[in-house]
């Protein structure tokens, strides 16, 4: 049985919405979805989302009584691992269309709780007391070791930032639009070793939403899940076998690869989520695109910007575009609309598109192989 994306849609603006709580950027990402699909909650019989509010209050809001609920959280790879289960439920016919869900008042925390690390948690008993919490200081580990490694510069690390946000100056929708050099990226302020302020995701509010189903459910032209794959490696940053590649990458993406029966070559698109602008370079390397080492000369030499042989983070990415915390929703959305023609800043001939995403600092991943034709 072949399953489809058949409607998805983002909230009516993404960026700073203090005006709009979690549950109401819920509830506006459904409503586009589903008139995007031409469908109504009538239609729907399964829901996913994570984080709170979760499914149950999700669906009770819509008025859905759902046959089938998911509120897997593995961080910002949650959604992929959403689409993964959906296709899983709707084969198995456990249900027959699922909508999947996210918003998230990042930036303006509106009804959101504090943050706060338990101290008997593994992170509270083994890193934090070192000073390691959160994304910065987290990811600054696994980047270092990358360049002392690799041989990647700061220069090389820069151009991630660069690349990304010739795309979003493509994009009414992106944060930021300007664009930026190298020399601006490093003199951008330090937020934590390597990382400048442009090299760091940003913070906003907004939301997404997807809707599931088969291709005989679909009332416009779908989007096929030709393959998906999904891992975990440590909730722990310190606990990974090597600080250079990511395992969950690379099994994800060999499963995903396998499933949809591609190669590289077959690859017109690519979305990899960039929390920050070494996780790019990462998932070149571990999906196989590039060597090691290679992916950092690779990005300088604009082969993933406007014009170049692997189009990567077209909407501007969680650098440029919006990153409201946890971003998957939103590297799929952008694939859709490459494979549908409907981009900013479309890509000529997009037929195949992968989109990686990434939960945690490495801990989690997600990996889905779609295309606007069946194989």
């Amino acid at each position: 049985m072949t399953v489809v994306i058949a409607g998805a849609a983002e909230t009516d603006e993404v960026g700073r919405l203090p005006g709009h709580s979690t549950l109401q950027l819920h509830l506006e990402a459904a409503r586009n979805a589903l008139a995007d699909a031409g469908m109504t909650i009538h239609d729907i019989d399964g829901i996913a989302t994570v984080g709170t509010p979760g499914p149950i209050q999700v669906a009770h809001a819509l008025g859905i009584t759902p046959a089938w609920l998911d509120g897997t959280g593995v961080g910002g790879s949650s959604f992929l691992f959403h689409v993964r289960h959906a296709a899983a439920a709707i084969k198995a016919g456990m249900c027959h269309t699922v909508l999947i869900t996210h918003g998230e008042s990042g930036r303006s925390r509106v009804g959101a709780g504090r943050f706060g690390i338990a101290p008997d948690s593994l992170l509270g008993q083994f890193e934090l007391p070192y000073g390691v919490m959160g994304p910065t200081t987290s990811f600054t580990i696994t980047a270092l070791r990358y360049m002392k490694e690799t041989g990647l510069t700061h220069e090389q690390l820069a151009e991630v930032a660069v690349a990304q946000r010739r795309w979003s100056h493509l994009n009414p929708r992106a944060m930021y639009r300007d664009l930026i050099t190298v020399e601006d990226v490093l003199a951008s302020r330090m937020v934590a070793y390597p990382f400048h302020l442009l090299e760091c995701c940003l913070v906003t509010d907004g939301g997404g939403a997807l809707i599931v189903t088969t291709p005989e459910r679909a009332r416009r032209s779908p989007v096929y899940l030709l393959g998906s794959g999904e891992a975990a490696e440590s909730p722990l940053i310190s606990q990974m076998e090597d600080f250079t590649t990511s395992k969950g990458f690379r099994l994800s993406g060999e499963a995903a690869f396998a499933e949809a029966k591609i190669t590289h070559e077959d690859v017109d698109h690519l979305m990899v989520y960039d929390a920050f602008a070494h996780v790019p370079i990462y998932g070149l390397e571990d999906l196989g695109f590039v060597g090691r080492g290679e992916a950092g000369a690779f990005i300088a030499e604009g082969h993933t910007s406007p014009g170049g042989r692997l189009p990567m983070n077209t909407n501007g990415g969680g650098l440029s575009y919006t990153h409201t915390g946890m971003y998957g929703m939103f590297a799929i959305q952008e694939s859709v609309r490459q494979l549908r023609g409907e981009a900013a800043a479309q890509v000529p001939g997009v037929e195949v598109s992968v989109v990686l995403g990434n939960g945690g600092m490495f801990a989690s991943a997600a990996t889905l192989v779609l295309s606007n034709r069946l194989p």
